[in-house]
């Protein structure tokens, strides 16, 4: 049997300038949406925003709990305020922006894995990917151009049978 390799194409951007005009405005509110994130536990703030086929952008950021089970991050509030809002509307886009109290961030923060899931789940029921955008508060601009192609072997329905 042949061994097959699974991988993608990740565009690194060095500067907000090399994007369209549409990514800088969907990172900019992502960035918007991370200065009023709730994370007093981690003091790593995220901020995410999803562009909708409709045209419409949908934000969240990282709400924590003391009960960390209890918390959600960026990703998944905006994810799950377009399902709400808008039920039969594909998102197109998420941008995402993370930054630390801490310490300098200089390197994009990927979605984790409840949140690529939950991600993966609305590509799933749209039957379209959703691009993604990562950035930091300093460095390069991550952008892939699904879901998929960060979690290539996804939980999905198709393993449930008839459900």
């Amino acid at each position: 049997m042949e061994k097959k390799r699974i991988g993608f194409d990740l565009l690194i951007f060095e500067d907000e300038a090399e994007l369209s005009q549409n990514d800088q405005k969907l990172l900019g509110a992502a960035e918007e949406a991370r200065k009023n994130a709730y994370a007093p536990y981690s003091r790593f703030k995220v901020g995410a925003a999803a562009l909708l086929e409709n045209g419409e952008t949908v934000i969240g950021n990282n709400q924590e709990n003391a009960s960390y089970p209890s918390g959600l991050c960026a990703e998944r509030v905006a994810v799950f305020q377009a399902g709400a809002r808008f039920p039969d509307v594909a998102i197109v886009s998420i941008a995402i922006s993370a930054a630390s109290e801490e310490h300098v961030v200089d390197m994009p923060a990927a979605p984790c894995g409840n949140c690529r899931q939950s991600i993966m789940e609305y590509e799933h029921k749209q039957q379209s990917p959703i691009s993604l955008l990562m950035k930091a508060e300093k460095g390069p601009i991550f952008k892939c151009s699904s879901m998929a192609d960060i979690l290539p072997l996804a939980f999905d329905n198709s393993f449930l049978g008839d459900s």
